[in-house]
């Protein structure tokens, strides 16, 4: 990822939220989301090149279509040796098309080569579509689990 695809890819994130958790997350949460904001965050973030964290995007036709995210483990503020997958999103309009699965094979081939013997990932808990998404590429749920608050309500994530 470049910082010129950073308002791509957060257009991308924004709309994946608004599109895939809209029964999840407050409404009015997800309806504050900001493109702008998000996407600045984004550039600094890239600029600052957070040691081991790995931005992936997946193009078509020159255009960008999907973007994940992976790196250390993270275990409260601490980074373990193992991995963590901590974003991936595609495109809402390209979902399906075999991008998610290209960015994710990608991710785990770049944990593996990097010498994470595990890679983990949050889900959110009612999030069915994703969770059958990760459970096909082997992932499986192992018991950890914890909210985030959105706007006043209690999230449940899974790992």
């Amino acid at each position: 990822m470049t910082p010129a695809d950073c308002d791509r890819v957060t257009e991308i994130r924004v709309r994946g939220w608004q599109a895939a958790y809209r029964d999840l997350i407050p409404a009015s949460y997800l309806d504050a989301l900001s493109v702008t904001r998000d996407a600045e965050r984004r550039r600094t973030l890239l600029a600052r090149g957070d040691s081991g964290v790995v931005n992936l995007v997946a193009e078509d036709d020159g255009g960008v279509t999907g973007w994940a995210c992976h790196g250390p483990y993270r275990d409260g503020e601490l980074r373990t040796a193992d991995a963590e997958l901590y974003a991936i999103y595609v495109d809402p309009g390209r979902v399906g098309g075999g991008i998610g699965r290209a960015l994710l094979d990608e991710a785990l081939r770049g944990c593996a080569a990097a010498g994470h013997a595990r890679v983990y990932l949050w889900v959110l808990k009612g999030n069915a579509r994703a969770r059958r998404f990760y459970e096909r590429a082997g992932f499986e749920a192992d018991g950890a689990g914890e909210p985030f608050e959105a706007d006043g309500a209690a999230v449940p994530e899974v790992r």
